[in-house]
């Protein structure tokens, strides 16, 4: 008991400082989303206009499209070209259903394309999908007739709202210190050899498998469950999101079902309080989104428990018992997530411990460059840059190693862990400005045993050792 103490301690205090910086980021989110909520209200009557606004303002907020006065710009003259493309293949669903879904698939399959054409063209494929995941939470997004704008222009506003909100929030919470600066995206390495191999590209096979995906979904969803196809669809669509190989989709497969079901559950028993005031189902909406954008970074099956939850209360219950609903929802869910974990392994699949070396191989060029006397600048941010992107791919290969450990004798989750303990020590380094030759050889050590499984973790450890020294 003595012993265990100080571990209490030391794990209480690890997750406060892990919660302190999301429960920022949350709080400044949900601030934009009162204001431009507030705003949307005033100008446009429904819920639909409501539920575009509270959509946009959550999609801005995480992809920080408002990075810089450039990607400001960018989102504005995009953004009321998207909205207006929204309403159609909006109209399209509800008028003409499998053009509309054709439609929608195509649609995003351009946004996840786009990844092979740079930068400009990945946050032109963010715009692109933003009215796109609206649709599927309110497929017929549209405006009431008597607000004060014109219907057709109440999506373009409504974007445009969403953006000012989300760059003041940001903004001010940046100069007052509560969110850190943000820095422009740092070019990836080349791994040599690793990438080039792949044909066709990674980001082609994963648009294909979410056009697969998502055709499957449209085709079940339209036979089988007529008005209730959208969960199948959004199920699908959620666990390609970000796809980072095979192990990734299953994982969020896996945990999408489970935080779906209690999600559901929970909104079940919510739903009878607050049924009878669309105040309270108001509130508790956004209370469920403030914890879900809160507690995600601690897990995804929290923001699939709380993105449920809010959509379930939007959706409502009636005119069916809720019994019959739930049993009906989680179905609908865990076709969902079979179709799109189905499309994930079969459809030009992507590894993920493909995926997992890439990333490696970032963070150790990073490390290369950074303490590399001929480096003119050195600076510790990409190779922080790059540990968080590998950091946010472990909890795959560690749940998976808790189900195979003593049956693999190579556990990738050993590599992710092994480097994410050099991170404290080589930013130390880095900051110092010191280049030590040892430390030189041994990245260079690791980054050669990249393509040799067996060789890659004792190098890693060799790495850690030398920076703990």
């Amino acid at each position: 008991m003595t012993n265990s103490f100080p571990t209490w301690i030391r794990l209480a205090r690890s997750h406060a400082s892990v919660l302190m910086q999301p429960l920022v980021e949350a709080v400044v989110t949900m601030f934009a989303v009162l204001a431009t909520l507030g705003c949307t209200l005033a100008i446009a009557a429904g819920s639909g206009p409501a539920v575009l606004a509270v959509v946009l303002t959550l999609s801005l907020s995480r992809s920080h499209l408002d990075r810089d006065l450039r990607g400001r710009l960018e989102a504005a003259l995009v953004l009321p070209l998207v909205g207006l493309v929204a309403i159609g293949v909006g109209m399209l669903l509800r008028q003409l259903p499998w053009v509309g879904a054709l439609t929608f698939v195509a649609g995003m399959f351009v946004s996840i394309w786009l990844r092979n054409f740079g930068s400009m063209a990945r946050r032109a494929g963010h715009l692109i999908a933003l009215p796109f995941v609206t649709l599927l939470t309110v497929p017929h997004v549209r405006a009431a007739a008597n607000g004060v704008l014109p219907p057709m222009l109440v999506p373009i506003v409504v974007a445009l709202l969403s953006l000012l909100w989300v760059t003041v929030f940001h903004v001010v919470a940046r100069r007052l210190g509560l969110l850190p600066p943000l820095t422009a995206p740092a070019p990836t390495a080349a791994t040599p050899g690793q990438e080039s191999r792949l044909r066709p590209t990674a980001s082609t096979r994963m648009a294909i498998q979410m056009a697969v995906a998502l055709s499957l979904s449209f085709v079940v969803g339209y036979q089988c469950f007529a008005e209730r196809w959208a969960w199948i669809v959004l199920t699908a669509f959620i666990v390609h999101s970000g796809n980072r190989g095979r192990l990734d989709v299953a994982y969020k497969s896996g945990l999408r079902v489970l935080g779906a079901a209690a999600g559901t559950v929970l909104a079940m028993s919510l739903s009878f309080h607050a049924q009878a005031s669309p105040i309270n189902t108001g509130l508790w909406i956004l209370a469920a989104l403030f914890f879900g954008v809160w507690l995600r970074p601690l897990g995804y099956a929290w923001w699939a428990l709380f993105v449920t939850l809010a959509l379930a209360l939007l959706q409502g219950f009636e005119p069916q018992p809720p019994g019959m609903l739930l049993w009906q929802r989680l179905e609908e869910i865990l076709i969902g997530a079979v179709i799109g974990l189905a499309s994930a392994w079969f459809v030009w699949p992507v590894r993920s411990t493909d995926v997992l070396r890439r990333r490696l191989a970032d963070a150790l060029a990073a490390m290369a460059e950074a303490t590399d006397p001929a480096t003119p600048e050195r600076s510790p941010a990409r190779v922080a840059k790059t540990l968080d992107e590998l950091a946010g791919m472990a909890a795959p290969f560690r749940a998976a190693r808790r189900f195979t450990q003593g049956f693999r004798t190579v556990q990738p989750a050993d590599w992710v862990d092994t480097l994410l303990a050099c991170r404290t020590a080589a930013i130390e380094v880095i900051a110092r400005g010191e280049t030590p030759g040892r430390l030189r050889q041994a990245i260079g050590a690791a980054r050669k045993s990249l393509r040799e499984p067996d060789t890659l973790l004792p190098a890693l450890q060799q790495l850690r050792q030398t920076l703990d020294g």
